[in-house]
């Protein structure tokens, strides 16, 4: 049974050795087909420069993974010592990796690396999408002070008609200082909310042109065709979107609002009390002072609310980089995880064929040290057997004495592990004398 086992085995491997050559020679192409498309993709220079580095680099790939793995289909199977069959893993292990640094990218890079540059691109566009939100957030910030100020302006112009009809605050009717101061602070507050309102139709202009060139940017993420010429297009797009960005950035009017806060307090200027009466003119006075207070206060909320816009984090400074396919699937390798499985598998799965022959080759082993050694011995070996022996005899040399001859001298070398008594009884006896 065991020795048909392993005739069965020998049998096995003799059939398979055309096939595992033509499957080494088949992957070994396949690899050198996609390394040269990873190849190319990289290179710079003329058409035919190219060509030719291209072709021959994936034919030495080629030829260097056919070699490697012949090597070891070769000789590992046979290897049966644990320190020779550990170096011979070692060194394998080294080959693989040196395939994979030679190879196995660049046979990703063919496989995915349109759709890692699309990924890139489409990254690119959300991070700028963000980037554009934020600056208009940051632009749009001073508007949210635009009913506050309005509301003090109408307060301002309310008081004023009050006092030149009623006289609500000295209590004479008339045009008078008081009538003049409130006028004029209600007139500074509608100048800057005018200059607020403009703001926003500007930012709303700028906003809108960074949404057309974002939307430009996704039509050419997602168009058919070569990814190269939309990688450039994409590129001006880019600088497009972010002179918006860093236009958006500059028409912020949360300056011109701290700066105009300021004013209102630190340039108010009260007019001189023009009451004829004394009476009048200090109550005139007074009521000035009171808006001083009032205007004073108003200022100093505007300014903070100025300063907290101000304190915003600002848009940071983006660039864009075009990625070659190859760098891309680099940079993106966890998001094309069976691309890089497939272009590793083409170079690496000729070691599954040499470990099988090596499994084969020890079943085959442990089966022949169980028969005897009549069932080992092969028609030739016997054949060869006996022509030594007829050899040896034509010599005038008996067989059966040189190897008593050898065994005896091999128990002489053995000395002390050898007793006395094991010594007579392997001694021949000699009969009686004639």
């Amino acid at each position: 049974m065991a020795l048909g086992a392993s005739h069965r085995l020998q049998d096995g491997v003799v059939a398979v050795e055309t096939m595992t050559r033509f499957a080494l020679a088949v992957l070994s192409l396949a690899s050198g087909v996609y390394t040269y498309l990873g190849v190319r993709s990289i290179l710079d220079g003329s058409p035919t420069a190219v060509f030719f580095a291209a072709i021959i680099y994936s034919a030495s790939v080629s030829v260097a993974i056919y070699a490697f793995w012949s090597y070891m289909a070769r000789f590992y199977p046979h290897v049966t010592g644990a320190a020779s069959r550990g170096a011979m893993l070692g060194v394998m292990a080294l080959g693989c990796a040196m395939i994979i640094a030679m190879s196995s990218w660049l046979n990703a890079a063919a496989l995915a690396g349109s759709a890692a540059l699309e990924q890139h691109l489409a990254e690119t566009v959300e991070d700028y999408t963000a980037d554009l939100d934020q600056a208009h957030q940051n632009a749009l910030a001073a508007q949210s002070l635009l009913p506050d100020i309005q509301r003090t302006s109408e307060r301002f112009s309310r008081l004023a008609e009050d006092e030149r009809q009623n006289g609500a605050l000295t209590g004479t009717t008339g045009s008078g200082s008081v009538v003049q101061l409130l006028s004029q602070m209600s007139s500074q507050l509608n100048e800057l909310e005018t200059g607020i309102a403009a703001s926003r139709e500007r930012v709303t202009t700028l906003f809108d042109q960074g949404r057309g060139h974002l939307e430009t940017m996704r039509k050419l993420v997602s168009a058919p065709g070569a990814v190269e010429p939309r990688s450039d297009e994409f590129s001006a797009e880019v600088v497009a979107l972010s002179g918006v960005i860093a236009s958006l950035e500059q028409t912020s009017i949360a300056p011109s609002v701290k700066r105009a806060a300021e004013d209102l307090s630190l340039g108010f200027i009260a007019p001189v009390a023009d009451g004829q009466a004394a009476d009048l003119a200090n109550r005139q006075d007074q009521v000035m002072q009171t808006i001083r207070t009032s205007v004073t206060a108003q200022s100093q909320v505007l300014s903070q609310a100025a300063d907290e816009i101000l304190a915003r984090e600002p848009v940071a400074e983006r660039r864009f980089v075009p990625l070659s396919s190859a760098e891309a699937v680099l940079r993106y390798a966890s998001d094309f995880i069976p691309a890089w499985a497939g272009a590793i598998s083409i170079d690496l799965l000729p070691g599954v064929l040499v470990l099988i022959l090596a499994v084969v080759h020890g079943a085959i082993r442990r089966q022949e040290e169980r028969l005897p050694f009549a069932e080992r011995i092969s028609a030739a070996e016997l054949l060869q057997a006996l022509e030594v022996q007829r050899a040896l005899g034509r010599q005038g040399i008996d067989v059966e004495e040189a190897l008593q001859t050898a065994e005896a001298e091999d128990e002489r070398r053995a000395g002390p592990n050898i007793t006395s008594l094991d010594m007579a009884a392997k001694t021949p006896r000699k009969g009686p004398p004639a």
